[in-house]
C-alpha cells in the first residue's frame, strides 16, 4: 500500500525532475500553501520559478476535534507553481497521478471549473477543481493577479489535497485511518495535535491575548515595509492573518472588525509585493526573466485548387466552463457567418459544436476562391474636386494619389443625389485559404468570456488558455497564425486515448475522425446519450427527472466530449436526511442524476457521467465511496445544528457579514423582523404566527450544514424549527422566507411567509442601491435583479397585499438602513422595480403598448396585472374605446395647466350642456377598475361625440373657452391615475 510519506516522496520526486526546486514549508502557520512566500512572492516579477513543497496548512475554523472524518485544522497540501506556464502543464499534472500508481486511463479524472480568489492578499486566478472519480484532490490555477499586481508572466498553481488523496487511494473513511507510514496511522501521529488545536482554536485560545497579537504583527508588518525588507514583513502578515482567523474560530470578529481587517492586509499584501517587485528589480533579476513567446509563423500558403470543398476550424482549449461552451456557440456561428458575409466566397450551411476542451465550426461547399468583382470607391464631391480650369483640386489630387490613380481613370456617379467622383478598382478574386485566414484569425482573437484569464500566449485572452487549432479548407490546412499558434491539422482527442493526437486528412474526414475516436462533438448528441444510457441504468427500479434535471443535464452535456453514464447506490440509512440536502448534495457537488420512484421518492441510487471509457466498477466505487464521505458530513453537521437552540444558531448571525456598511446577518435579520411586522400593521395583517417566525428569520445562516450549502437557508430553517417544537405555521413562514429564489420557484403561500419575504427583498434592494447601485449591464453580484422579480411575484400572488405600495414599502425599508438612503436613490429603486416588471409583463406574452399603460401601478404590482387582464377583455368593448379615444383627444386638446373644473352657467351650447350633465353622473372607482370605469363612463360616449362634433371648443370669448376647456380638462382626469393613456394606440 502507498504510505503519505511515500506519496509526498514520489510527488516531490516527479516535480524535481520536471525542474522544479525542492524548498521547505513556511515557518509560520497558513491557511494554505500559496501563502508561503515561494508561491506568493515568487509568482511577483519576471523571473522565472519552479518549485515543489509541502505546506500544513492551518484553517482554525476547519476545527472539529478530530471527530469529522473529513475535516481538519490542520491538513497537507503539496504545493507546485510553474512560472512561466510551460503549455502543458495538464498533461504534466497527469504525469505526477501516474507517479502515484493511479491509472488515469482506468479512472474517471476529471478538469472542473473553479475561480479562486483571495481579496485579502490581492489574489486572483483561474483553473479547475481536479476529480478523481467525483472526489475533489486538486486545485489547479492560473494565477492572475497577487498583490493587487498584474502577474506577467502568469504561473501555474497546482495544489494537491494529500490527505484526499490517501483516502481514495487506501480506501479509508476517516482521515485518522489512513496508513501514514509502514504500521502508522495519521490518528497516532497526529491525532493528539488535532485535538488539543481544536480544543485551542474553539475554546481555549485568549480573545484579548490575539486581539493584542493581531495589532502587534500589524504594527511590525508596516514597520518592516517601511524598513524596505519585503521578506520578514510577509512573514508577519501571515501572523495577522493566523490571529484574525484563530479570533473567527472563537466567534470574536465582529462585522465592522472583518471588514477592517480584510482592508488591512489587503493594504499590507499589496505594499509587501510592490517591495518584493521593486527589491528585485534592484538585483538585477538574479534568476534572469522569462522570455516571452514568439508569435507564430503559419504554414505556407497552399497551391491553388479548383472546387467546393468543405471548411473546419477547431478552436481546441483547455476545459472550458459550461457557460462558457454555450456562450461560445453563439459567438462562433456568428463571426464565422459575418466574417463570410464580409468575403465573395460562395458557402453552404455553417455549423457549429461545443465541447469542453473544442469549438468547432463546420461550412460546407465553401468556392475554392472568390469572383473578380469591381469595385467603386467615392471620392470628394465634383463640386470640390475641380477649379475653375478644369485641373483637380488638392482634394481630388490626394484621393488620386491615395488610391495610386491617374485623373483620366477618373468618373463621376451620384450619391444620394450629389455627384462624387469615383474611381473603378478591379479586384482580383482570392483563392480560398487566402481569403479565409484573416477571417479565422479574427475569429479565434476575438473569443472572450464572461471572466477571461491570460497564459503563456502573450496576445490572447479567454475563459481558459487556447492550446491548439485546426483550419482545414478540403485538404489544405489555412494558413492562420493568432499570437503563438499557428493553425495545423493536427487535433487532440481524449487524453486517455492510445493516440491522443491524430492528424486530420481533411475538412471533410474532420468529423467522423473524432467520432471515430470518442469525441461527442454535437452538444445535443450527448444531451442524448446522457439521458437514454441514464434512464437504461435505472430502469425499472426507478426514473431520472428528466424534465426536472434539465438544468443539471445541460451542465453535464458540457463537462463531458465522450458521455459514459454510471450508476452507484448508496446507504438507505442516509434517506434519513431531508431530500434537500441529498439532491443538493448530488447536483450541487458532485453533478449527480438523483434516482426517484414512481411516487417521486428518492431511492438510494445516483447515476454520475464519466468521460469516457473508464474502469466500470472502479469508478463507481470511488464515486460511492466520495458520495459517501459527503453525506457522512451533512449527517454530521446536521445532528450538530439539530441539538442546538435556535436562539444558539441565530446568535451566531452577528459573527456573519451581510456588507461591510450594512452590518452583519443579525442586523439584517433584525431589519427584515422589524420591516414584516410594519408592513402586515399596515396591512392589519398581523399575526402570532408573523410575530415567532419574524424572531427567527435567517436563523438557519448560523447552522453549519447551511454554512456548506447556502442553498438550503429556508428548507432546513423549516426542518429545524419542526424539531424545536415550533409550530407548523412558524416553521412554513420561516422557510418561506427565503421564496422565490430563482424565476419560476415556489412562492410562498402563506401570508406571514409572504410578508417575510417582501421585507427580506426590500431591504436587500434599499441597502444596496444605497452603497453599492442598483445593477448595470450583465453584473449583479448581489442579484438586486432577483430579489426584486420576487417582489413582484410575492406581491402578484397575494390578492391581500394588493394594497400595499411597493415604493412606500421601500422607503419603510430605507429609513431601518444604517446608511442614509436618499430620495434619488428611492426613485431610482421604484424606476428599475417598474422596468423588471414592464420586462416580465412583455415576457409573459401582454402587449408592449398594454403593458406601458398600466405601469403607473407598477408599485403595485397585483393591481397592474389586474388592469392589464381587464384592458385585454375592455379593449374591444366600443364604449371603452370612444371613450378612451376622447380622453385621448382631450389630452391634445387641453393644456396640462389647465385644471378640472368650469362655470356651467357658462356652457349654452346643447351639446356642452349635455355632456355637462353626462359628467355629473359619473362617479370614478375606489380602487383601479376598468370594469367599473368603463360602465361608469360609458355614459360619456355619445354627449362626447356630439361635443366635437358640434362645439367650437377655442371660443373668441375667454370665459366661455375656459369653461369648455374646464369641462374637457374634467373629462380627461377622469382617467387620470388609471391608465398611461399615451401608452394605447
Amino acid at each position: 500500500m502507498l504510505t503519505m510519506q511515500d506519496a509526498l516522496a514520489r510527488l516531490t520526486a516527479y516535480w524535481t525532475e520536471q525542474g522544479c526546486l525542492t524548498v521547505q514549508p513556511m515557518n509560520t502557520e497558513v491557511g494554505a500553501g500559496t501563502l508561503n512566500p515561494a508561491t506568493f512572492l515568487r509568482v511577483l516579477g519576471p523571473e522565472p520559478w519552479r518549485v515543489v513543497y509541502v505546506e500544513p496548512s492551518v484553517r482554525p475554523d476547519d476545527s472539529r476535534y478530530g471527530e469529522n472524518p473529513n475535516r481538519l485544522q490542520t491538513h497537507t497540501q503539496l504545493q507546485v507553481v510553474l512560472k512561466p506556464d510551460p503549455g502543458h502543464s495538464q498533461e504534466l499534472y497527469l504525469g505526477s497521478l501516474a507517479a502515484l500508481g493511479i491509472d488515469v486511463a482506468a479512472h474517471d479524472v476529471r478538469f472542473v471549473e473553479d475561480n479562486w480568489a483571495s481579496p485579502a492578499l490581492g489574489a486572483w486566478g483561474l483553473g479547475w477543481e481536479v476529480w478523481l472519480d467525483g472526489l475533489e484532490i486538486t486545485q489547479f490555477t492560473y494565477f492572475q493577479q497577487a498583490g493587487g499586481r498584474n502577474l506577467d508572466p502568469v504561473s501555474v498553481e497546482i495544489t494537491y489535497g494529500i490527505e484526499r488523496i490517501l483516502m481514495a487511494l487506501q480506501e479509508k473513511t476517516h482521515f485518522k485511518d489512513i496508513e501514514y507510514g509502514r504500521g502508522v496511522s495519521y490518528g497516532e501521529v497526529f491525532g493528539q495535535n488535532e485535538y488539543e488545536m481544536s480544543r485551542y482554536y474553539l475554546d481555549d485560545a485568549d480573545v484579548d491575548t490575539n486581539r493584542q497579537l493581531l495589532e502587534l504583527y500589524a504594527a511590525e508588518a508596516q514597520r518592516l515595509i517601511e524598513a524596505g525588507l519585503p521578506v520578514p514583513a510577509h512573514t508577519y502578515v501571515l501572523k495577522c492573518s493566523q490571529a484574525f482567523n484563530v479570533l473567527d474560530a472563537r466567534g470574536a470578529v465582529s462585522t465592522a472588525d472583518r471588514a477592517a481587517e480584510f482592508g488591512r492586509m489587503r493594504r499590507l499584501a499589496g505594499e509587501v509585493a510592490g517591495l518584493w517587485v521593486a527589491r528585485r528589480e534592484e538585483l538585477g533579476h538574479p534568476l534572469g526573466s522569462a522570455a516571452p513567446q514568439a508569435p507564430a509563423r503559419p504554414v505556407a500558403r497552399p497551391a491553388e485548387r479548383d472546387g467546393a470543398r468543405s471548411l473546419v476550424l477547431e478552436i481546441g482549449t483547455e476545459e472550458l466552463p459550461p457557460a462558457e461552451c454555450r456562450a461560445a456557440l453563439t459567438y462562433l456561428e456568428q463571426q464565422i457567418k459575418n466574417g463570410l458575409d464580409g468575403t465573395r466566397l460562395e458557402h453552404g450551411e455553417v455549423r457549429v459544436f461545443a465541447t469542453p476542451r473544442r469549438l468547432i465550426a463546420v461550412v460546407a461547399d465553401v468556392a475554392a476562391g472568390e469572383p473578380d468583382a469591381v469595385r467603386t470607391v467615392r471620392g470628394p464631391k465634383v463640386a470640390q474636386a475641380y477649379t475653375a480650369d478644369g485641373s483637380p483640386t488638392p482634394a481630388l489630387a490626394g484621393f488620386l494619389r491615395g488610391q495610386g490613380a491617374t485623373a483620366d481613370a477618373a468618373t463621376e456617379a451620384d450619391f444620394n443625389g450629389v455627384r462624387h467622383v469615383v474611381l473603378e478598382k478591379h479586384e482580383a478574386g482570392g483563392a480560398a485559404a487566402d481569403v479565409l485566414a484573416p477571417v479565422l484569425a479574427k475569429v479565434v482573437a476575438g473569443l472572450r468570456g464572461a471572466k477571461n484569464m491570460r497564459w503563456s500566449d502573450p496576445q490572447l485572452s479567454y475563459s481558459r488558455p487556447i492550446r491548439w487549432l485546426v483550419a482545414l479548407w478540403g485538404d489544405d490546412i489555412v494558413p492562420v497564425a493568432v499570437g503563438a499558434l499557428a493553425a495545423g491539422r493536427q487535433t487532440r482527442v481524449l487524453r486517455t486515448s492510445a493516440t491522443p493526437r491524430l492528424e486530420i486528412a481533411s475538412a471533410e474526414t474532420f468529423m467522423e475522425t473524432i467520432a471515430v475516436n470518442g469525441i461527442v462533438a454535437d452538444p445535443e448528441d450527448r444531451g442524448e446519450l446522457i439521458v437514454t444510457g441514464a434512464q437504461d441504468l435505472v430502469y425499472p427500479d426507478g426514473k431520472i427527472d428528466v424534465r426536472g434535471e434539465a438544468a443539471l443535464i445541460d451542465q453535464i452535456t458540457y463537462l463531458v466530449e465522450a458521455p459514459t453514464p454510471l450508476l452507484g447506490t448508496f446507504d438507505e440509512a442516509y434517506l434519513e436526511l431531508p431530500d434537500a440536502v441529498l439532491t443538493t448534495v448530488m447536483r450541487k457537488h458532485q453533478r449527480y442524476l438523483p434516482v426517484r420512484d414512481t411516487d417521486g421518492a428518492l431511492l438510494p441510487m445516483f447515476v454520475t457521467v464519466a468521460n469516457g471509457p473508464v474502469d466500470v466498477e472502479l469508478v463507481r466505487q470511488g464515486n460511492e465511496a466520495v458520495l459517501r464521505a459527503r453525506y457522512e458530513d451533512a449527517a454530521f453537521f446536521y445532528r450538530a445544528d439539530r441539538e442546538l437552540p435556535l436562539d444558539a444558531l441565530r446568535a451566531r448571525l452577528a459573527r456573519l457579514t451581510f456588507t461591510d456598511k450594512l452590518g452583519s446577518m443579525a442586523d439584517r435579520a433584525g431589519r427584515i423582523a422589524a420591516l414584516a411586522i410594519s408592513l402586515a400593521d399596515g396591512l392589519a395583517l398581523r399575526s402570532a404566527t408573523l410575530d415567532r417566525a419574524a424572531e427567527l428569520v435567517k436563523f438557519d445562516l448560523g447552522s453549519q450544514l447551511v454554512t456548506e450549502m447556502t442553498s438550503l437557508a429556508g428548507v432546513l430553517a423549516r426542518d429545524y424549527a419542526l424539531h424545536a417544537g415550533e409550530s407548523r405555521a412558524v416553521a412554513q413562514a420561516v422557510y418561506e422566507a427565503e421564496l422565490p429564489r430563482s424565476a419560476g420557484d415556489a412562492r410562498p403561500a402563506s401570508l406571514p411567509g409572504a410578508l417575510l419575504s417582501l421585507a427580506d427583498r426590500l431591504d436587500l434592494v434599499a441597502g444596496l442601491a444605497a452603497t453599492v447601485g442598483l445593477p448595470t449591464g450583465s453584473s449583479d453580484p448581489f442579484a438586486v435583479r432577483r430579489a426584486v422579480l420576487g417582489l413582484l411575484a410575492v406581491h402578484r400572488a397575494h390578492p391581500a397585499l394588493a394594497p400595499l405600495s411597493l415604493t412606500d414599502a421601500l422607503a419603510r425599508a430605507a429609513e431601518l438602513q444604517p446608511v442614509p438612503v436618499s430620495a434619488a436613490t428611492r426613485a431610482a429603486c421604484g424606476d428599475f422595480l417598474a422596468k423588471r416588471l414592464e420586462q416580465s409583463l412583455v415576457e409573459e406574452g401582454h402587449q408592449v403598448e398594454r403593458v406601458r399603460a398600466v405601469l403607473p401601478h407598477a408599485d403595485r404590482p397585483s393591481v397592474a396585472v389586474n388592469l392589464l387582464h381587464q384592458l385585454g377583455e375592455v379593449a374591444g368593448n366600443p364604449d371603452f374605446v370612444a371613450v378612451a379615444e376622447a380622453i385621448q383627444r382631450c389630452r391634445r386638446i387641453v393644456p396640462d395647466d389647465v385644471a378640472a373644473g368650469y362655470d356651467p352657467a357658462l356652457l349654452k351650447e346643447p351639446a356642452e350642456v349635455a355632456l355637462h350633465e353626462a359628467l355629473a353622473g359619473v362617479r370614478r372607482p375606489a380602487e383601479p377598475d376598468l370594469f367599473e370605469f368603463t360602465g361608469a363612463v360609458s355614459r360619456l360616449a355619445g354627449p362626447l361625440s356630439t361635443f366635437f362634433d358640434d362645439v367650437f371648443v377655442m371660443a373668441d370669448d375667454p370665459a366661455v373657452r375656459a369653461a369648455r376647456l374646464g369641462l374637457l380638462a374634467t373629462v380627461r382626469d377622469l382617467g387620470a391615475g388609471l391608465l398611461d393613456w399615451t401608452a394605447l394606440r
